[in-house]
């Protein structure tokens, strides 16, 4: 009898820890109301990233954090991750209708392939003609949006992803799905008073001189354990 109470006991006991080990934590997201998060949404620690497409600071962090941040913060459930973008120019709303074009699972996966080719497209942007930055700023909204994504080859990232060009070019298309992106960025812009990107808020703060993993990743530390 006491051995038996012994083992209940223990898988009381158990049981919690057991099911937060067998939680998929990095692959539990949802969209917010102001970006995506990646994490357990009750973590005690809510980490905030404002990034921008084009910024290659940002696929720096992207490259250099994505790894640690995941597999010792997000993936034990006390961090969770939300990005928002910010938009500094034409080429981020393209690159960010495209990234969040489709369903909310395909969110990530879209952030981490731009990012990865940023270098390869941000070069092509550098040396862009008078005629073709020209397309990118003049006519229709869709027209604007489907040029930048023709001479960045945007369709070359997405297509690994599942994405045909039909369905990418519906995405560059949406003019309200542009105005709600713009429209969040600059309130985010007038609650935050973003310094530039990368930057991050931590539980609700907005962490100064902090735009890099190596300046980031002091202030999680404690936190991860």
């Amino acid at each position: 009898m006491k051995k038996a109470l012994i083992a209940a006991a223990a898988l009381m006991v158990a049981t919690p820890l057991t099911m937060l080990a067998a939680q998929n934590w990095d692959a539990t997201q949802a969209a917010t109301e102001g970006g995506h998060r990646m994490g357990n949404p009750a973590a005690r620690t809510s980490l905030i990233a404002f990034i921008s497409y084009s910024c290659p600071h940002c696929a720096n962090f992207e490259a250099q954090s994505e790894g640690p941040l995941r597999l010792s913060y997000v993936q034990t459930g006390r961090v969770n991750v939300e990005v928002r973008s910010v938009i500094r120019n034409a080429i981020d709303i393209a690159a960010t209708l495209a990234v969040e074009c489709g369903a909310e699972d395909r969110f990530w996966g879209n952030h981490r392939a731009m990012f990865r080719a940023q270098g390869r497209w941000l070069a092509t942007a550098t040396a862009a003609n008078g005629t073709q930055q020209a397309r990118w700023r003049s006519g229709p909204f869709g027209a604007r949006m489907r040029a930048i994504a023709s001479d960045l080859d945007f369709y070359a990232v997405m297509e690994p992803r599942g994405y045909s060009a039909t369905q990418l070019d519906q995405c560059l298309n949406n003019e309200a799905e542009m105005r709600r992106i713009v429209d969040t960025a600059n309130a985010d812009n007038l609650r935050w008073n973003i310094p530039g990107t990368p930057s991050f808020a931590l539980n609700g703060t907005m962490l100064p001189d902090v735009h890099d993993w190596s300046a980031l990743q002091p202030h999680l530390a404690p936190r991860g354990r």
